[in-house]
């Protein structure tokens, strides 16, 4: 289950892992602010800083056991001026935000041609950690940003949803350790992350 990354695999996680979920985070925060909700802003969560952002035992997870997670983003969707939309639109934003940083890291792979190897593994990286990001994070299940989608497409009030938020982390990891989390790895998670992955490689082909 746990399986420690070389230096230079650390070297090259780290940068994609830190951007990946500060961005994420960031996201939820700053487009809750535009619906209405100041609550991360009051925080001090509008912010690009890591540290803000960055949880230290969930970046220890994703390191060794490949999962983990960042300090959520204090939202509180009673604030919105449409809650429904609101939470849809909040819920996208970090999601959203990763497949942006990995096109953005494919641009740069393109226009860097046969540059720098390392800066090349890098940005492969960041590509690949930032649309399993954004992908994972679309399965329906608390705490995760997919569970909130399905709230705001369903109709009616959701009240189950911020019940199993409390809940969310542990839930989690029981899914991971349970096995079902990987079973949504390769039936889901892994032809989405392909063809998001093939559309990025795509756009780098151009650019070169």
């Amino acid at each position: 289950m746990f399986n420690l990354p070389s230096a230079y695999e650390i070297i090259l996680l780290t940068p994609a892992v830190v951007v990946g979920l500060t961005v994420h985070e960031f996201a939820h925060g700053w487009v809750a602010d535009r619906c209405g909700d100041p609550t991360a802003r009051y925080a001090g969560r509008l912010t690009l800083n890591p540290l803000k952002h960055v949880d230290p035992v969930g970046l220890l997870l994703l390191y060794l056991a490949g999962f983990g997670w960042a300090r959520p983003v204090p939202v509180n969707p009673y604030n919105f001026r449409d809650r429904r939309q609101g939470l849809l639109l909040v819920s996208l934003a970090g999601p959203v935000a990763n497949l942006g940083i990995a096109l953005l890291a494919a641009v740069l792979l393109g226009l860097s041609g046969m540059g720098n190897p390392t800066l090349n593994d890098l940005l492969r990286v960041m590509i690949w950690i930032n649309v399993v990001l954004a992908v994972f994070n679309l399965l329906p299940v608390p705490p995760l940003d997919g569970s909130k989608v399905l709230a705001a497409l369903v109709p009616g009030r959701q009240e189950w949803l911020y019940w199993l938020e409390q809940y969310g982390i542990i839930i989690l990891v029981v899914l991971v350790f349970s096995g079902v989390i990987g079973l949504l790895l390769k039936v889901v998670i892994t032809p989405l992350a392909g063809l998001f992955l093939n559309l990025a490689y795509g756009l780098a082909a151009l650019t070169r």
